[in-house]
This record gives structure tokens, C-alpha cells and sequence, in this order.
């Protein structure tokens, strides 16, 4: 009977994740095509960028709340109610420009709405993920679902295009309310079980921001998990610069379908690593999968900016994104197996925002530095011109490769930091897993040494 319960759960995660695939996918058509409405309507590049801002900043904003709500309500419900508040938020902006009446702050609004729901959703899908898998699919579940996400920038980008020469704008967006319909549908079909209350749930209850605290006490009671939480977090700061610096480095070289070409091949990358992670499960030793990728990663940004060279960045690009399903399904991991289940929708709405915030400051800082303090050092005649500009070039961009050298030496630095430390590095066998048992009549959570 427990193995026909096991089976029912990873056949509700693989409903959920062919819904959640299509409706990332039909949300990555919207987010394009947008982008390309604003750009053609304005030809602003910052208010092009405030997209980016207004369909970030406020998911960031309100996930450690959407966390302590998801552990009070049944997670399956939360999922339903985010793709709903998704879809009335896409079908008032596609009514907008159906009439003509859409303004670029309708946009902002809109997309603010969307990840607002989206940190609901994607925290319940999390979190529902541990209740459904066991625990020795727990990192090959975190592939899969990073390849759902993967799809969002993959392949959204590449149908957005095509299908911009053959309808309407308001067309494109019509098809992401459909992929609302179809997840909406898969999670209609299942059950996601809830996990019963914990006693460190029961210690901490109280009001939401008492809740949101006591996650926080409950982690730093864990030195292993905080120092975890720190070193992904700087490692994610390091990436910032990447996401925002790699385009204008290359473009001061090469041509935009070059740009496109090599971040079509990075992208695959990451489908790749994800499919892998699926396949394989990760390593044993989950805090060294962490470690040893988020150095690999380190190494890749460091290649990206040695030489203004399209084969060496694109294939340091691909090493890069490969690297990066390996490193979040094993930190994912670590954190299903170590916090109580009914507990998880705070630590990752927690986690979430922490990691997601201090990505958001490298987004904010990297234009600066790279035109104000790393582009005029390696200028022509500039400071380091007879030094370091013997190694990487000078001129337009060496600047920009020079910052991402230093940013992959630190993630690489951070990753040597995170072996050293004991609480880090002892961190599977230091702190108890939690272990679920699931039966057809209960599920039942209890704690224990394995």
C-alpha cells in the first residue's frame, strides 16, 4: 500500500510539472512579447528595463509572507489560486491592448500582479514537490522542475519571435491564457497531501510576522543551513554581474546574432544540466555537488571574460549554465531533507528572497562599476593598458571582462570558503534529516538520524 501511495505521488508531480512546463512556457511568450511592445512603442531602454524590475522586485517583496501563508494553507490550492490571479492579470492587459487602450504603466502594473502570484506559486510548488517525491528522487524532481523553468527563457523567446510574423501581439497573449487553462486543469486532477503539524511549527505558531521570525530563529539555530543560505547568496551576487554584463561585452565585438547564437547555446546548457540532474539524481554528497559546481560555474565566468573571443565565451557560457541545475538541485535537496515539511513554504519563500535580493543589488551596481570604474582601466591608454591589458585586451568591453574575472574568482574564493567551514561541510551528517513516511491512510512526519 505504501508503494501505491509512492506511485500516486510521482504521478501527481509529473501532472503538475507537464501543466507548470506549459504555463511557464505561455507566460515566457507574454513576458517577450511585452518587452518587444515596449521597445517598439517607446524606443526606451530603461523603461524596457523596468519590466524587468516591476516582474522581480515585487515577488521578492512579498515571498517571505507568501511562505508563512503556504504552510498555513493546502499548497494545491495556493497553486490554483496563483494561475488564477496570473490569468486575470494577463486577460486585463490583453483587453487593454485589444482596445487600444494599454499604457505602459498598465504593463507595470500587470507584471508587478503576475510576480506577485508567481512567488505563491512557484513557493507551494516547492514546497507541494516534498510531499509527493521521495526523498531519493528529491534532486532529480529539482532538475525536472528547473527544466520547466528553463523553458520560460528557452524556448518562450524562440516561438515569441516566430509567431510575432504571423499575428497580433494580443494573439501571443491569448495563447498564455490558454497555458493558464491547461495547468489549471493538471492541478484540478490531483492531490497534494498536507503535512501534518510538526513540533517546531507548533512552538513557533503565532501571527504571520511571528511565524516569519521564528523561520528565521530556526535557521540561524542551524549554523550548517545559515552558512548554506550565505554562500549561495554570494554566489548568486557574482552571477548579477553576468546576467546584466555579458550581453554588452560581446556586443563590442560581435553582432547581435552572434549575442543570440551564443546565448541560444548557454541556454541549452542549462537544459542539458537539468535533463542530467533528472536523470542521474546528483551526487551523494550533496554540500560537495554545491560546493564543486558553484566552483565550476565560478571558473566559467572567469573564462567568459579572459579573452574577446565568441568561441571561448560561448563554451564557457554553456559550462556556466550546465553548472547551475546542479548546484540548485542539490541546495534544494539539502533543504527538503533538513526542514520539516510543514515548514518548507517559509524557509523557501525565505531563502528565496534573500537570494533573490542581493541579485537584484548586483543588477543595480554592475552598470556602474563596468562604466565608471572597470571600462576606463582597461581603455585605450588607460591605467592598466601596459599590465593587465597585455593579458585581456583593451578597449571597449575589456573592462566589462576584467569585472567578471574578479566576480568568478570570488564565487570560486566562496566555494573554497564553504569547504573550510565545518558546520558547511559536515552539514549531512550534523543535522538529523527529516524523514516523511507515507501511507494511504496518514502522512505522517517524524524526525530521525539517518
Amino acid at each position: 500500500m505504501a508503494h501505491r501511495t509512492t506511485d500516486q505521488g510521482m504521478k501527481a508531480f509529473w501532472i503538475i510539472w507537464f501543466g507548470q512546463l506549459i504555463s511557464l512556457t505561455g507566460a515566457g511568450l507574454t513576458s517577450f512579447s511585452l518587452g518587444v511592445w515596449v521597445y517598439s512603442n517607446t524606443g526606451s531602454a530603461t523603461l524596457f528595463a523596468l519590466i524587468t524590475l516591476f516582474g522581480t522586485l515585487p515577488g521578492i517583496l512579498i515571498s517571505p509572507l507568501a511562505g508563512a501563508l503556504i504552510d498555513r494553507w493546502n499548497r494545491r490550492d495556493v497553486m490554483i489560486g496563483s494561475e488564477i490571479g496570473a490569468a486575470i492579470a494577463t486577460s486585463v492587459i490583453v483587453l487593454l491592448l485589444w482596445s487600444d487602450q494599454l499604457e505602459i504603466w498598465h504593463i507595470y502594473v500587470g507584471t508587478g500582479a503576475i510576480s506577485v502570484f508567481t512567488a505563491f506559486q512557484r513557493t507551494a510548488w516547492t514546497a507541494a514537490t516534498t510531499m509527493l517525491v521521495q526523498e531519493e528522487n528529491y534532486t532529480r524532481a529539482s532538475g525536472m522542475v528547473q527544466a520547466a523553468t528553463g523553458a520560460q527563457y528557452i524556448l518562450s523567446p524562440v516561438l515569441s519571435g516566430a509567431l510575432l510574423v504571423f499575428m497580433p501581439i494580443h494573439g501571443i497573449i491569448l495563447a498564455d491564457l490558454i497555458s493558464y487553462l491547461v495547468a489549471l486543469g493538471t492541478l484540478a486532477i490531483v492531490t497534494i497531501p498536507r503535512p501534518p503539524v510538526s513540533t517546531e511549527t507548533a512552538a513557533g505558531a503565532g501571527s504571520l510576522l511571528h511565524e516569519i521570525a521564528f523561520a528565521w530563529h530556526y535557521l540561524t539555530a542551524r549554523p550548517g543551513l545559515l552558512g548554506l543560505l550565505l554562500m549561495v547568496a554570494v554566489g548568486n551576487f557574482m552571477v548579477g554581474f553576468l546576467a546584466v554584463l555579458a550581453s554588452p561585452m560581446m556586443l563590442a565585438f560581435t553582432s547581435p546574432t552572434m549575442l543570440g547564437t551564443t546565448m541560444s547555446i548557454a541556454g541549452t546548457g542549462m537544459l542539458i544540466g537539468s535533463i542530467a540532474v533528472g536523470v542521474w539524481g546528483g551526487p551523494k554528497r550533496l554540500v560537495r555537488g554545491v560546493i564543486g559546481f558553484m566552483a565550476l560555474g565560478g571558473l566559467g565566468i572567469v573564462l567568459m571574460g579572459v579573452r574577446p573571443n565568441v568561441i571561448i565565451i560561448t563554451a564557457a557560457c554553456f559550462a556556466f549554465f550546465f553548472s547551475v541545475p546542479f548546484v540548485n538541485g542539490c541546495y534544494e535537496t539539502i533543504w527538503r531533507k533538513k526542514i520539516v515539511a510543514d515548514m518548507q513554504g517559509r524557509m523557501f519563500g525565505f531563502t528565496r528572497a534573500a537570494v533573490m535580493s542581493v541579485t537584484t543589488l548586483a543588477y543595480l551596481i554592475a552598470g556602474p562599476l563596468a562604466d565608471y570604474v572597470f571600462e576606463p582601466m582597461l581603455a585605450v591608454d588607460g591605467p592598466l593598458e601596459s599590465s593587465l591589458g597585455q593579458l585581456i585586451g583593451v578597449g571597449p568591453g575589456r573592462g566589462i571582462g576584467l569585472l567578471l574575472i574578479v566576480a568568478g574568482l570570488l564565487s570560486i574564493a566562496v566555494a573554497v570558503a564553504g569547504s573550510l567551514y565545518p558546520h558547511l561541510w559536515q552539514l549531512e551528517t550534523e543535522l538529523p534529516d527529516v524523514v516523511i513516511e507515507r501511507t494511504p491512510e496518514t502522512q505522517q512526519l517524524t524526525s530521525a538520524v539517518v
